[in-house]
């Protein structure tokens, strides 16, 4: 198939600091694309594609790296799952993963999650500052960065799945101790106060839970987890949103659940350490 070259195709290469945009042998380019090549510099060339120029900026250099190239596809099958499970709505929620000591690719703000393409992606320092990227990092970043400098978290989701969230908004925490699998791979989960989304305050709300959680419900809002990867982050979210639909469902049969026994509770825990997974039962300011 001829491939049809567009606007985004000469951005990309301007934003690498590329001089040549080498396109296959018959690819379609129209008008628009041979102006912005003009207005960029950037000589036309047919042949078989290369790589990133050698030349250009180290954040540019890794932002198209093998390894960035694969965080892109994997937040952007993320998204579609948040989406296709209705986790998030409209353009909310927001997904990114470290990727070096200094850098983090995020999502871009208002952009629905099901839809978002590896070119819509950005590259930000700790301190949120954009390195590449055409499109403007998501407004929610802070709260991703306040995570990534307190914790050892290789990748953040916030997102907003119903039931999850109708805790939040209830002001209420579900309880452990009922589903082996939450106890894992979640465990308890907190609260955080309502600040304006965006803003530092609402970042901060996660500090003094950061280190012994993986899984916060934030006040009058939604969700934040994270993990290792996106993918594991968003099995936590998958976990949590069962975890309180269930619940719920339970409460229409009326009575109460059935909690395992406490010393079976201990046996999870055994399991939950020797995962590494954080839960506030280990820090021993608890003991």
């Amino acid at each position: 198939d001829r491939r049809l070259i567009t606007p985004r195709d000469v951005e990309v290469a301007a934003e690498a600091g590329a001089t040549e945009l080498i396109v296959d042998t018959g690819a379609v380019l129209r008008k628009p694309v041979r102006l912005m090549l003009q207005q960029t510099g950037i000589v036309l060339r047919f042949g078989p594609a290369t790589r990133t120029p050698s030349d250009a900026r180290p954040e540019q250099r890794l932002f198209h790296s093998p390894e960035a190239n694969a965080i892109k596809e994997e937040i952007c099958a993320v998204g579609r799952k948040l989406w296709e499970r209705s986790y998030v709505d409209g353009n909310g929620g927001n997904i990114s993963c470290r990727i070096a000591e200094n850098a983090v690719i995020c999502t871009p703000t208002l952009r629905s999650k099901g839809d978002i393409t590896p070119d819509d992606l950005c590259l930000i320092d700790l301190d949120g500052t954009q390195l590449a990227g055409a499109l403007r990092p998501t407004s929610e970043a802070r709260l991703h960065l306040e995570i990534y400098r307190n914790s050892a978290a290789g990748a953040v989701i916030h997102c907003h799945p119903p039931h999850a969230t109708a805790y939040a908004i209830s002001g209420r925490v579900p309880p452990a101790g009922i589903i082996p699998e939450f106890d894992v791979f979640v465990g308890p989960v907190v609260l955080t106060s309502y600040e304006t989304p965006g803003t530092r305050a609402f970042a901060e709300t996660v500090l003094p839970h950061v280190s012994n959680h993986n899984t916060i419900l934030l006040g009058n809002h939604g969700v934040v987890c994270w993990a290792a990867t996106p993918t594991r982050a968003e099995w936590q979210v998958e976990t949590l949103e069962a975890y309180c639909q269930t619940l719920l469902l339970s409460r229409q049969l009326g009575g109460s659940c059935t909690r395992i026994p406490q010393e079976k509770r201990e046996e999870l825990l055994a399991i939950k350490k020797r995962l590494g997974i954080p839960d506030p039962r280990f820090s021993p300011e608890r003991h």
